[in-house]
């Protein structure tokens, strides 16, 4: 019972905010194995396609307290160093309001394999010549502007 009512707080909240907030802002984070060549990523089990993991900042915190809170609850990852601002984008899509901060995170370990959740339903490293058919659009271009030098944008 308590959980169904923090539960039914949280969407509350959500679409208070959904509503009254000027600004959204988010923090993701591309999860490079040099040494393997692979990058981290989530398939939520709410939204299609395999993408980086992230999430909002919340009200008190910073966008790489958020980003470190994000890649533990989404992939038991933890950040042995601080990950290198990449870029900040508009993500027009999702909202006129949105805003995305990309880091790279090089520097990092794996605590425990990743288990499902409600909100994750798989997550894991995949070779950056080999990622899942149905990653992103928007993932796809990210990793081309970070290693190939593509030019970066300015919305998501």
């Amino acid at each position: 019972m308590v959980k169904q009512r923090s539960k039914w707080r949280h969407r509350l909240f959500h679409t208070y905010f959904l509503f009254h907030r000027p600004m959204t802002l988010g923090a993701r984070g591309v999860v490079i194995d040099d040494a393997t060549r692979s990058v981290f990523l989530i398939r939520h089990t709410y939204v299609p396609g395999w993408q980086f993991p992230g999430g909002g900042v919340e009200t008190g915190h910073t966008i790489e307290q958020t980003l470190a809170k994000e890649l533990m609850e989404e992939g038991n990852i933890e950040l042995t160093r601080r990950p290198e601002l990449f870029a900040i984008y508009h993500n027009a899509h999702a909202s006129r309001r949105d805003h995305v901060a990309l880091y790279i995170c090089r520097s990092f370990r794996q605590t425990t394999p990743f288990a499902p959740t409600r909100e994750i339903a798989e997550a894991g490293f995949f070779k950056l010549d080999a990622l899942p058919e149905d990653t992103t659009p928007s993932t796809r271009r990210r990793l081309a502007e970070i290693l190939d030098g593509v030019e970066v944008p300015l919305t998501w």
